[in-house]
């Protein structure tokens, strides 16, 4: 978070421009909390197991589910996963501590070595590698290997816990001597589901396999995707030695965190699925095989932009829009107009009319208003779109409150929407710096 001078007096006459302001001081400190940080990881910390969750997507909702299996408190919500931050989950971590979960995030090459030798895993939890940060890391290749220095940091005593379906995570068993546990749905896992079946709306039902026993388990969330999270903390549980009594049941009350797979009901009947917080190509698929299997009256879906697209944009779009004709019976853009169209073309030719595919030009009070207007009882809404976007907004709007905030982008991560003093105020055609 980088201020000219002449940005700062702006930035004092809003509560959240005040924020961002401290926050920006913060993040300047990451010099002098990270080495605190390292003094009290060797010292006071030095007997706690840390567990590092790392990856491109499912990161905060496995960091969760971890906790809640392990019975450490939830870290706040929108804690940052990245320098200052880092810093400060270890400086939180008390003398006697038996165990502390800390998400690790990068954007860019060189971070996670640093972050590494500030944490000091006992265990490593890699979720996936997806083309999240393909612009600012390159490749899939350059991102695993960034990745992987977290599982280098692992002593031989450690345990890496890898998510055995990805090729690119399992790579890194080759990147460590600490013992390896793998989680998934091949048979190969050390720790798997099988016998997935949605349980609308309470979640998802499966089976659990580990250690040669099976376990019938619902959890209260949606898509095999999210079912990682909850396979990832059983192999750290079991891991660790804890009881399935111990373990189960956090994890079959585990809410969704916020804004990801997360079930919302309105007045009217109708329920939105709100997945607004990330936005890659991966997650918008994953996003719909959900979608597509939900017994619902109607599916409609608020969708943006894609995040960081590997490639052309307009054959993604377009491949987005012919998976929504066999989806949905109505998709409203919050996008430029050349990416609505790429929608448009798409669903056209896999037989959607074209009319079903409406633009508000980025709009998000426009978005909510024509849903408003379209939203019957039994109805679901998935809102999906890239974080900056803060598409949950409009379920916001749905929900009654009133929402005046429509500014396009918005990179403001310490406070979600529902806080912000911004909401019901708006910015009057002005855009926050951050």
């Amino acid at each position: 978070m980088r201020y000219r001078l002449r940005e700062i007096p702006f930035l004092l006459r809003t509560p959240v421009g005040r924020l961002q302001f401290r926050n920006g001081l913060h993040y300047r400190m990451w010099p002098v909390l990270s080495r605190l940080a390292i003094l009290h990881r060797r010292t006071l910390a030095r007997r706690t197991r840390v567990v590092a969750v790392v990856g491109s997507f499912g990161k905060s909702t496995t960091t969760r589910a971890v906790a809640a299996a392990l019975g450490v408190r939830v870290i706040p919500r929108f804690s940052y996963n990245h320098f200052s931050g880092i810093a400060r989950a270890v400086l939180r971590t008390r003398p006697g501590q038996r165990h502390a979960v800390i998400e690790v995030g990068i954007d860019n090459t060189g971070q996670m070595a640093p972050y590494a030798r500030v944490v000091r895993p006992d265990i490593v939890v890699v979720t996936c590698i997806g083309s999240e940060h393909h612009r600012s890391l390159g490749s899939l290749e350059v991102t695993r290997h960034e990745k992987a220095d977290m599982v280098r940091a692992l002593p031989e005593t450690g345990i890496a816990v890898l998510n055995g379906d990805d090729p690119n995570v399992l790579w890194m068993k080759s990147q460590t001597r600490a013992r390896i546990v793998t989680f998934g749905f091949a048979e190969t896992n050390d720790v798997r589901a099988t016998d997935i079946r949605l349980d609308w709306p309470r979640g998802t039902r499966f089976a659990l396999c580990a250690g040669g026993e099976r376990r019938e388990m619902t959890v209260p969330l949606f898509g095999q995707h999210m079912l990682l999270t909850a396979l990832a903390a059983v192999a750290v549980a079991r891991a660790e030695g804890l009881s399935w009594e111990r373990i189960i049941p956090p994890l079959d009350a585990l809410p969704p965190v916020s804004g990801r797979m997360e079930l919302l009901t309105l007045p009217n009947g109708a329920w939105i699925l709100c997945d607004d917080r990330k936005s890659a190509l991966e997650t918008i698929h994953a996003a719909l095989d959900v979608l597509a299997q939900i017994p619902a009256r109607r599916r409609l879906i608020a969708l943006g932009e894609v995040t960081e697209p590997d490639g052309s944009q307009g054959p993604i779009y377009r491949q987005i829009g012919e998976r929504l004709a066999g989806i949905v019976s109505l998709a409203v853009a919050i996008t430029t107009d050349k990416s609505r169209r790429s929608y448009a073309a798409g669903a056209e030719r896999a037989g959607m009319d074209r009319a079903a595919i409406v633009g508000t030009d980025g709009s998000v009070l426009r978005a909510t208003e024509l849903l408003r207007d379209k939203l019957q009882p039994g109805d679901v809404l998935l809102i999906k779109g890239r974080s900056d976007q803060r598409l949950q907004r409009i379920a916001l709007g749905l929900r009654g409150h009133n929402v005046r905030c429509d500014i396009r982008s918005c990179k403001i991560k310490s406070m979600p929407c529902e806080r912000c003093p911004m909401l019901e105020r708006g910015w009057k055609g002005r855009q926050p710096i951050t």
